[in-house]
């Protein structure tokens, strides 16, 4: 069996509300999707997540990316020989990691295809569900409340508050979800970027009776050493998320001291079989993992949970990312009952097709 083509093309989906987090507020995502064939009778799919803020594409990047690099580059290989093909792609996909991502999920869902197995099971197959929380933006105080009651109503039992812009607001807003719901959820925080550290002193502080779970990047990515000083100074568990691109940052942030935790995004990383020798490092070091995600369709979340389910060290999720974009021609790839995310039984990544 041989890969007879590489074809790539962006879906523009809108949410069906708008998002607010510390630098910027969201309408609308493009993810790029890809599909792999072969002489034989099996595809695989993947889907690439740009930010350009994030990853530092956007949907033409990624298409350049794959039309012009991993396509001339994957044709006439053999499919299954994935070690090799992600390894050969590195060099000129290091700068794209969301386009590097989507070829390893079609990669790795034609692996699974292929054996008539799951990939979650092929990859270890540790666990066959996991939470996950949900993400409420930056809003008012009684704006924040009323889509918690609504998150939990639907029976998420995991909070994830977005905050940065104003940490005197986001105490307010911690506070009042905690009062609100007692000790029946848990409540995550995610300042993405927008502290300074004496903020985020401040905050952890003033919000010790909300018990956080986490907080997540309160600094700047580019000053990995603000982020130490926090976390060598609160109680809490402080989670890297922007901080975290690849596989050197993962050393760097273990070796130094400089998180509790790391956010690994397939986007940010550049795929499943990158984001494996992260979580080696992260246990190594004693670190838990979250496997995050952008806003991306059912397949790249699909991705990120049979990653998760296969690693015992991945043990927090946070994958809502396709909650809430409209038109995704995925969905129904994933299985999420009551804020827990299922494994299921198709091979590969769970899609079904793709046009």
């Amino acid at each position: 069996m041989e890969i007879t083509r590489v074809e790539a093309w962006p879906i523009a989906l809108t949410l069906t509300e708008p998002y607010a987090i510390a630098y910027e507020t969201i309408t609308s995502a493009t993810n790029v999707l890809v599909r792999v064939e072969t002489n034989g009778r099996h595809v695989g799919y993947g889907c690439a997540a740009p930010d350009m803020q994030v990853t530092g594409e956007n949907a033409d990047i990624v298409l350049e990316a794959i039309d012009s690099t991993a396509a001339s580059l994957l044709r006439g290989e053999d499919p299954l020989r994935t070690a090799m093909l992600l390894d050969r792609l590195q060099p000129d996909l290091r700068a794209r990691p969301s386009a590097m991502a989507a070829i390893d999920m079609a990669l790795h869902d034609l692996l699974g295809r292929v054996c008539g197995l799951p990939l979650w099971r092929i990859l270890g197959g540790y666990r066959d569900r996991i939470e996950t929380s949900v993400t409420i933006g930056i809003l008012p105080e009684a704006e924040t409340l009323e889509r918690a009651v609504e998150w939990v109503a639907r029976g998420f039992r995991c909070l994830k508050l977005k905050g940065g812009r104003d940490v005197e607001s986001d105490i307010v807003r911690v506070l009042r979800v905690r009062e609100h719901f007692g000790h029946r959820i848990e409540i995550r925080f995610d300042a993405n970027q927008g502290y300074t550290v004496d903020e985020a002193l401040h905050f952890v502080e003033q919000t010790k009776a909300a018990r956080l779970e986490l907080l997540e990047q309160p600094t700047p990515k580019g000053q990995p050493d603000l982020l130490g000083g926090v976390t060598q100074s609160v109680a809490i568990p402080v989670m890297a998320d922007e901080s975290l691109m690849d596989l050197r940052d993962a050393f760097r942030l273990a070796r130094d001291g400089l998180a509790d935790m790391v956010n690994v995004k397939l986007m940010k990383v550049g795929g499943i079989a990158e984001a494996i020798q992260i979580n080696a490092v992260a246990r190594s070091a004693g670190l838990e993992v979250m496997v995050g995600c952008m806003d991306e369709t059912e397949l790249a979340i699909a991705a990120g949970l049979h990653y998760a389910l296969a690693r015992p060290n991945v043990i927090y999720a946070d994958l809502d990312g396709h909650l809430a974009l409209r038109g995704d021609p995925t969905c129904g790839t994933v299985i999420l009952r009551d804020g827990t995310l299922y494994a299921g039984e198709k091979p590969g990544l769970g899609l079904h097709s793709l046009g």
